[in-house]
C-alpha cells in the first residue's frame, strides 16, 4: 500500500519540534533538564521509545530566509 503524502510541515518562529528516542526514565531526565531553561509541551509518547515535544526558545523574530539582516 502506498503511503499518503504528508502535508508540508509548518513552524513558528522560536518553536522547535523535538524528538527524543530513549527509555522512559531517560526521556524524563531530558525533559526535566529542558524545563530548567525552556518552556516545553508535555512529551507525546509514540511506539519504539519515541517521544515528541515542542520547545519555545522565546525568539519571536521571523527567520532570515534571504540572508538579509
Amino acid at each position: 500500500m502506498a503511503r499518503q503524502p504528508r502535508p508540508e510541515r509548518t513552524t513558528l518562529p522560536g518553536i522547535a519540534d523535538v524528538r527524543i528516542v530513549a527509555d522512559t526514565a531517560t526521556t524524563q531526565r531530558i525533559v526535566d533538564v529542558l524545563r530548567t531553561e525552556f518552556v516545553i509541551t508535555e512529551p507525546r509518547p509514540y511506539s519504539g521509545g519515541r517521544s515528541y515535544l515542542q520547545l519555545d526558545t522565546g525568539n519571536t523574530a521571523p527567520d532570515d530566509l534571504d540572508g538579509e539582516a
